[in-house]
């Protein structure tokens, strides 16, 4: 499930959750920038496992802003 995508300067960030087996969650954010053959899509994935899908999503979508504002 992903998350809509939010503009953060000049970046796209879009966030999502993973499921496992046990239940919990892991949280991935997109980081995009550019166009066409020159589009940079960095991929991060963390290591905290979450109870729900909506709080791994919401980590997500902070650090991809975090990041965002600092580069």
């Amino acid at each position: 499930m992903q998350n809509k995508s939010i503009e953060v300067g000049r970046y796209l960030v879009s966030s999502w959750a993973s499921p496992h087996a046990d239940g919990s969650f892991t949280a991935s954010v997109s980081i995009r920038s550019g166009h066409g053959m020159a589009t940079t899509d960095r991929i991060m994935r963390f290591t905290p496992r979450f109870a729900s899908r909506r709080a791994a999503m919401r980590y997500a979508a902070a650090e991809g802003r975090v990041w965002a504002h600092s580069h």
